[in-house]
């Protein structure tokens, strides 16, 4: 037996679920500011007993604004406002963010202007970003240290996106021929780990 449409018929339209947090009251809104040590997941719990954000942070019904890898290190913001983690995670929101960058090698300003101009990646061209070379930042220790390789020097970079795709930067820098050796966050917006010591955390206000 065989059905006919009837020539009214309409193809039911579905909503789209809305997975985006809600948005707390001023007073019952928390932002974190964390600066995460290498080798820490961005998540509270993992079924390997690797180390999580549990481990540093006790505050509860926050999450993470975003990923920052495990073997990264710096600024992650925690929050339980969704539009506020929209707006620093979503491209269309184009929120800067600046990684200080350490790489093997001496890149020049030429390789660097590959950067500023944007470079393809598996996942397309990038977008423009800003880069310069630094003086070696007063950071922390990394545990466990940097391999290096004594016959090669290595360079820090800032470099500021506005995208976020995985590992982005760590690509990046691949891409013109120097290997990120350490990544460091600096700041998202206009949040920083100026005054955040290593493995530490503090709420802050909008």
């Amino acid at each position: 037996m065989t059905f006919k449409r009837s020539p009214n018929w309409k193809k039911p339209a579905f909503k789209k679920k809305n997975t985006q947090k809600p948005r707390p009251a001023p007073k019952d809104r928390k932002v974190i500011i964390f600066n995460k040590p290498f080798d820490v997941l961005s998540q509270f719990t993992d079924d390997q007993h690797r180390q999580t954000l549990a481990d540093f942070i006790s505050v509860k019904d926050v999450y993470a604004a975003g990923r920052l890898d495990r073997d990264s290190e710096g600024l992650l913001i925690l929050t339980n406002d969704g539009v506020l983690q929209a707006r620093l995670t979503q491209p269309e929101s184009k929120s800067p963010k600046t990684y200080w960058v350490q790489v093997e090698g001496a890149p020049t300003e030429d390789d660097l202007d590959k950067l500023r101009q944007g470079v393809e990646l598996k996942d397309g061209m990038t977008l423009p970003a800003k880069v310069e070379i630094i003086p070696e930042p007063n950071v922390w220790e990394r545990n466990p240290p940097v391999r290096f390789r004594a016959a090669i020097p290595t360079t820090w970079i800032s470099i500021t996106i506005t995208e976020g795709r995985n590992r982005q930067v760590r690509r990046m820098t691949a891409n013109i021929g120097f290997p990120t050796l350490r990544l460091i966050r600096y700041s998202m917006g206009d949040w920083t780990i100026k005054d955040v010591a290593h493995g530490t955390w503090k709420e802050v206000s909008l």
